[in-house]
């Protein structure tokens, strides 16, 4: 017999119906059977304090590089000194203690409201790029982590098949611990692709889903993206890739085939509305009418961008283009998804020296519904009957949301709230966290540093 339960959410906002209080969430197993404002709950019903939001969305996460917060903020350098401490990591682990970082890394997630998480995977292979007897053994590690962390994930399973551009626009064979990323060329990624084992859509687990991703121009030559295209048409799945993160990544890919990364991937027939260009930070040209032409979700990481000196992109003339924006923790500097979405307008403010550029709506939209699309998780990022039971609250009485009124929850909540201030997460009608403790890892602190002690010494 499927569970049947209920809340009442003191304020819940969704992109369904704004802002309203004392709203009755039902739900019978993983999904909504009812969303009522100026509800009078039964008596059975829990109660939550401060304002419910539908669960968040990372779309874009390297759970890995966890490992790496305050290392490498411990001195000088640019993207590229990072990207060297990062191979050092990557070089480092295996399945068990990519499975024991990976599930510390979710619940870390989970404390902070997120409910889905894609999962930008190219750390395919052991070491010096030989197999693993099940050759998806690390995408599988990271699938069951975020079961036990209680989330759901989208596996973006990335093609890296070269290790870079050279000043002269060739493609670079892998070396050192790229080689542990690459397949042989895209008919074998998509073959290692095949063999996780998806149904016809995409369909892993109840809490997992696969999608595709070309890591960037620099990682797979345009010849070979074809396949990367033909397998997400394939299973109807998400398509993600790294575009225009770096100027560097703009000036080798102009140089190797005389047009923007934007360009080659349109080239490739890799833009149209499942796919996702991430960062999209040195956009030139026709790049912006070229992303909104083709309703590519952008997203955007900007702690990530703001940590790595990358620059701020351009989100406002994106979004102002039809480009549906949303967020991610990509290296995981900050787990925090309203954080994410504040430094979006707070670097539009930066850029433009105007204030108001995005309202409280577009960034938690960004962070929901949009998000979740991105993923290929559309029944979820919203709070309606027939969706997945997925939501979050924030708490209102904290020391950075009190004095908040109703009239401005949301915006209290985008501009003033952290990750700090969540309360509770259901994730397909479970409690994953309540009373701000993960319900399934008891302490994601000491999972944490024994994980990631584990991998650094």
């Amino acid at each position: 017999m499927t569970a049947t339960r209920a809340w009442l959410a003191e304020l819940a906002w969704s992109p369904d119906f704004g802002l309203r209080s004392d709203v009755l969430i039902e739900a019978a197993g993983d999904r909504l059977t009812g969303v009522t404002p100026d509800a009078q709950p039964p008596p059975a019903a829990t109660r939550l304090r401060g304002l419910t939001l539908p669960g968040l969305a990372n779309a874009h996460s390297h759970a890995f590089h966890r490992a790496l917060r305050g290392v490498t903020q411990a001195s000088r350098g640019t993207f590229w000194t990072w990207r060297e401490r990062m191979y050092e990591v990557a070089d480092r682990l295996d399945p068990d203690s990519y499975l024991a970082l990976a599930t510390a890394v979710y619940a870390e997630m989970a404390l902070a409201g997120i409910s889905c998480v894609g999962e930008f995977h190219y750390l395919h292979h052991g070491s010096g790029g030989t197999p693993y007897s099940d050759p998806n053994q690390m995408g599988r590690a990271l699938i069951e982590g975020a079961s036990r962390a209680g989330i759901r994930i989208t596996l973006l399973d990335a093609c890296y098949l070269s290790g870079g551009l050279s000043a002269d626009g060739r493609p670079q064979p892998l070396a050192g611990a790229q080689l542990r990323f690459g397949d042989a060329d895209g008919a074998a990624w998509a073959a290692r692709a095949d063999a996780l084992g998806q149904d016809a859509v995409g369909r892993l687990t109840p809490h997992a889903r696969t999608g595709a991703a070309i890591h960037s121009v620099r990682a797979v030559p345009p010849g070979q993206m074809a396949e990367v295209v033909a397998w997400s048409h394939r299973y109807g799945a998400p398509l993600h890739a790294h575009v225009s993160e770096q100027v560097a990544e703009n000036r080798a890919c102009l140089a190797a085939y005389r047009a923007t990364p934007a360009e080659v991937l349109s080239g490739a027939g890799a833009l149209g509305p499942r796919s996702t260009a991430v960062h999209a930070t040195h956009l030139a040209g026709t790049d912006v009418a070229l992303l909104a032409g083709g309703r590519v979700h952008v997203c955007m990481c900007p702690t990530t961008e703001a940590d790595l000196a990358d620059g701020i992109g351009p989100a406002r003339e994106l979004a102002s283009a039809g480009t549906p924006l949303t967020l991610g923790s990509d290296s995981q500097a900050v787990v925090d998804i309203l954080e994410e979405a504040r430094r979006v307008e707070l670097g539009e403010r930066l850029a433009s020296q105007e204030r108001g550029c995005f309202t409280a709506v577009e960034l938690a939209t960004a962070a929901t519904s949009s998000g979740h699309a991105s993923l290929g998780w559309p029944e979820a990022g919203d709070l309606v009957a027939g969706g997945l039971a997925d939501f979050c609250t924030v708490a209102l009485d904290s020391p950075r949301t009190a004095g908040t009124t109703m009239a401005t929850a949301l915006e209290s909540v985008i501009f003033g709230a952290s990750a700090a201030d969540m309360r509770h997460l259901v994730v397909g009608g479970r409690d994953v966290v309540a009373g701000g403790q993960h319900l399934l890892v008891p302490d994601v602190p000491a999972a944490l540093a024994a994980a990631i002690t584990a991998v650094l010494h």
